[in-house]
């Protein structure tokens, strides 16, 4: 099973939603909105990350980059990190930080965090595998619609 990592194109749109789907309980049409509006533009302050298995999508990872004035360098955040639930355990999740590792190096930002949900200790513990710390940050959302 060759894995290889490279960035998702519009084209591979309809390859992703199903990914999407196994993770996030999310209505189809948000979720193409996002995807396109990750997608278009020149990727210098996001990325999408896709990992092909012969010739299906079976892993996704992105981010984008932001501010930090704090820190007075710019920041990536990783949104999404899905793997088919058929090729799980199988390295996918890490070469997929890798390329986003990669992509966040070459655009000489000097620090990339993610959100996890607190309980979800098999996620947590994979991302302390991966060489990512755990901050005392929590992540408040307020929805303006």
């Amino acid at each position: 099973m060759g894995i290889i990592i490279k960035d998702a194109l519009p084209v591979d749109v309809d390859q992703i939603l199903p990914l999407l789907a196994q993770r996030f309980d999310c209505d189809v049409q948000d979720q193409t909105r996002g995807l396109r509006l990750m997608l278009d533009g020149c990727g210098k302050h996001r990325t999408v990350k896709v990992a092909w298995v012969d010739d299906a999508v079976v892993g996704i990872c992105t981010a984008q980059a932001r501010i930090s004035m704090v820190h007075g360098n710019i920041n990536a955040v990783v949104e999404d990190l899905v793997v088919d639930h058929a090729h799980k355990n199988k390295g996918i999740a890490a070469l997929l930080l890798s390329g986003i590792e990669e992509w966040a190096d070459n655009k000489g930002i000097k620090s990339i965090s993610l959100l996890v949900d607190k309980n979800d200790q098999g996620r947590i513990d994979f991302y302390n595998k991966q060489a990512w710390e755990t901050t005392s940050l929590i992540c408040l959302v307020k929805s303006l619609d």
